[in-house]
């Protein structure tokens, strides 16, 4: 498949207006906070991730730079980014290509996460403060209607989101750089293999759990929780997409 503009238009606004109103609201002649490039590639980031565009579809650079209202140099510039961070392959006589990941990289990217993540709690646990879990609780409630619901295409955020919320009191901003690209693989697979495995309750309560164990301090409970529920995803996903390419 390509990617086709009329079909994977992201908003009403272009790429290039985005950021000019972005400036404008900044006031004065100051750089932007973002490149071109960097938008584009955040774009489509989000694109691949939610699933509008899926694995193995092809993204022709003239198409995405007639969609977005940018020249073809950002948009292959964003392509390089979006190779490198492990969404795209560049394959010959194709050009860019949304990646499939094995059954093996989808485990090995939940190992990863185990090892960061556990490391990541274990030293944010004892500085979260009370407004954190508050919010935590808040981010829990909307995840828990969005899983109620069926509302697929946020529940990658939303669980990003509360995630990233326990991990921050850590200070290990390179960790979570990481953690973040590991993450962006391996979100699109962990939407559809909770949908259509019906892992839905277990994702409620594990967090809901989770949540408690931090509250708690209780550190050795809550980061072997959090390696038991990331090592649970990565096998039941797995299976899942071995199950599913047959």
């Amino acid at each position: 498949m390509v990617f086709r503009p009329e079909t994977f238009r992201v908003s009403n606004m272009p790429v290039k207006q985005s950021l000019e109103s972005e400036e404008l609201a900044d006031s004065g002649n100051r750089i932007p906070r973002q490149s071109l490039a960097s938008a584009v590639a955040e774009k489509l980031r989000a694109m691949i991730i939610r699933g509008d565009i899926q694995e193995g579809e092809q993204l022709r650079q003239d198409a995405i730079a007639t969609d977005f209202q940018v020249s073809r140099i950002p948009v292959r510039e964003a392509l390089r980014q979006l190779e490198a961070e492990g969404l795209i392959k560049i394959v010959a006589h194709r050009g860019a290509v949304v990646s499939a990941l094995s059954p093996e990289e989808i485990e090995e990217l939940f190992d990863i996460r185990a090892l960061l993540e556990c490391e990541v709690l274990k030293l944010s646990i004892p500085h979260l403060t009370e407004a954190d879990f508050q919010k935590a609780d808040a981010i829990l409630q909307t995840y828990e209607k969005a899983l109620s619901k069926e509302e697929v295409r946020s529940w990658g955020q939303l669980n990003s989101q509360f995630h990233s919320l326990l991990y921050s009191r850590a200070n290990r901003p390179h960790f979570m750089s990481i953690i973040k690209m590991v993450n962006n693989n391996g979100d699109r697979y962990t939407r559809l293999q909770l949908y259509l495995t019906h892992a839905l309750d277990r994702a409620k309560r594990e967090h809901r759990q989770l949540l408690g164990l931090c509250q708690k301090r209780d550190i050795p409970g809550a980061t072997q929780l959090l390696e038991t529920h990331i090592h649970n995803a990565g096998r039941m996903l797995k299976e899942f997409v071995k199950e599913h390419r047959k």
